[in-house]
């Protein structure tokens, strides 16, 4: 830790006093699985869109209020990966242990921002998940800077709802309790502050992330699944079950909207506001749907971000692209500190400052993305499905240095002799493409996967991958037609490659080094050997059928 401290004084010496004298409080609000779906982008995007259907007035009004970037994007589609990144504002290749899910290990010699921002006077506290599976000792925030002690029910939103609803507790009574759990462990955390010191909390619930209960969407919140109909992208089959999937997402979308105003209230009600960088994200998109988390489409690596609070110009909407790995440097300027230099992350401050909308700052014209391992036992050989991907406002190019592997994980029961259950299916997300979390929409394409209707639609979204993809983002938003191998993108193709390989060398990226060695070993410690003796048993060498294992992936 003495380097973390030595780093702090001498980022405090290099700074006008006054600004390490004028600190701003920072709220952290981040979703697990929340990806670029708020009512604001019907702005931006106008009618037609899955964002006709989304509600989210406490995010829209103070996203208002600030910045709102439309490009900000994750470094990696995976939770562990992606908060390895944001925590210490790299790369996720650049995390260690990090930069996977299972397996992971916190690598305590990298700085990160809470240690950073403690160091230099603040309170530091959460709630809920932030960096994970869980919040080990050695992370960057301890067990003991946990302020949870009101609940968690919220984390299990419409579960918790929908079972008091049908015991006859009416729904705003039920929304109102786990609201206030929220708040109060907020209150709790503002509490336990000494003195008038600046403070940096972080809330991490984790409701919108899977499962869900089925139909909730519109039995709690009014969220009508046909009022999709005509307006869903490509890659998801336009149907009554995907529909109602996505409502119900939407429903958990809204749930964590209102607990941000829970949040917010608390901190108008205390006086805090105008001293408070409120900045609001996610992790990623949305899980268990085709192109979202675990891929490097749109559709799994774009978020909402937004940005409010004391040396903001607000009121904008920007084009500027953004990664995650950006917000550590901006909290650390914003508290008077210099980043660490192994830092790759740039500080937003240049864009926040400013009063421009559109392109601000025309340096920030392209984000680096990149996937390794999510599930463990995602492949019979624990190998993992490694990718990185340089995107631009017109093109993304997707590089799968494994095309042989399947994207998703491998079809372990497709074609063996057990049929599972739509049951096992919804709930169950190792029974086949794990990487894919569980859940109606991939029981539903599973269950068509051979029908002549579906079977090419099946194939496209789980299917293997050419090494190369290419995408013309201004005719194709979705990514669906890859251009890769057309001639007349061959240019485009070879300048996004450099480009992209150029960073990853820059920034000693393991994948390139000894054919990915690093990432191909596939760690053995923790709950790996309780995975793989359940494969062992119910794996492709196995029975397969129904499995009797119930479980949430992260």
């Amino acid at each position: 830790m003495k380097h973390l401290t030595l780093l702090s004084l001498l980022s405090l010496l290099l700074l006008p006093a006054a600004a390490a004298e004028n600190k701003p409080n920072i709220l952290f609000l981040f979703a697990d699985d929340w990806g670029r779906y708020a009512s604001i982008l019907r702005e931006s995007e106008g009618p037609g869109t899955i964002n006709d259907v989304v509600e989210t007035p406490n995010f829209d009004r103070i996203a208002r209020e600030g910045v709102f970037f439309r490009n900000a994007h994750v470094s990696a589609p995976s939770c562990t990966p992606c908060r390895s990144a944001l925590l210490t504002g790299q790369h996720f290749w650049r995390t260690n242990t990090g930069s996977i899910l299972r397996g992971a290990v916190w690598d305590a010699t990298i700085p990160s921002y809470p240690l950073l921002l403690q160091e230099a006077g603040y309170h530091i506290g959460y709630t809920h998940k932030v960096w994970g599976p869980g919040t080990p000792a050695n992370s960057p925030f301890t067990r003991e800077q946990a302020f949870a002690k009101r609940g968690g029910r919220f984390n299990q939103f419409s579960q918790v709802a929908t079972k008091a609803v049908a015991d006859g507790t009416p729904f705003e009574t039920i929304k109102a309790e786990l609201l206030e759990e929220s708040r109060g462990n907020f209150a709790d955390f503002l509490d336990a502050r000494k003195g008038e010191g600046p403070w940096c909390y972080w809330f991490g619930p984790t409701n919108v992330h899977r499962k869900w209960i089925k139909g909730s969407g519109k039995a709690l919140w009014g969220i009508d699944p046909d009022a999709l109909k005509g307006k869903m992208p490509p890659f998801l089959p336009d149907v009554p079950e995907v529909r109602q999937d996505l409502a119900d997402y939407f429903g958990e979308i809204k749930a964590w909207d209102a607990g941000i105003g829970a949040l917010l209230a608390e901190l108008e009600k205390r006086g805090e506001k105008d001293n408070t960088l409120v900045v609001i994200s996610g992790d990623h998109g949305a899980p268990g749907f085709p192109h979202g988390k675990c891929n490097l489409y749109g559709f799994g690596t774009n978020v909402c971000l937004s940005i409010t609070g004391p040396g903001v110009k607000g009121g904008r909407i920007v084009d500027d692209f953004a990664s995650l790995t950006d917000l550590a440097p901006t909290f650390l300027e914003a508290a008077g500190l210099k980043a660490p230099e192994e830092t790759t992350g740039r500080s937003l401050w240049p864009t926040l400052r400013s009063e421009k909308a559109g392109l601000v700052d025309e340096t920030r014209t392209r984000v680096f993305t990149g996937r390794e391992r999510h599930v463990e036992i995602a492949r019979s050989d624990y190998t993992p499905y490694p990718q990185r991907a340089i995107r631009t406002a017109d093109h993304v190019l997707i590089v799968n240095f494994r095309p042989d592997r399947y994207p998703m994980g491998d079809p372990y029961l497709l074609d063996s002799s057990g049929t599972p259950s739509v049951e096992d299916l919804e709930n169950e997300t190792r029974i086949t493409l794990p990487d894919e979390d569980s859940g109606p929409t991939k029981a539903w394409l599973v269950g068509v996967r051979d029908t002549p209707e579906w079977k090419k639609h099946f194939d496209w979204v789980y299917g293997k991958r050419p090494k190369y993809e290419l995408y013309d983002l201004r005719k194709d938003p979705h990514e669906t037609t890859n251009l890769a191998d057309e001639p007349a993108y061959a240019e485009v193709k070879a300048k996004l490659e450099r480009e992209l390989m150029d960073v990853l060398t820059k920034t000693g990226d393991p994948r390139l080094i000894e054919d990915g060695k690093f990432f191909e070993t596939p760690p053995m410690a923790g709950p790996l050997k309780d995975e793989r003796e359940f494969w062992k048993q119910k794996g492709p060498k196995g029975k397969g059928g129904k499995a009797k294992e119930k479980g949430k992936t992260e």
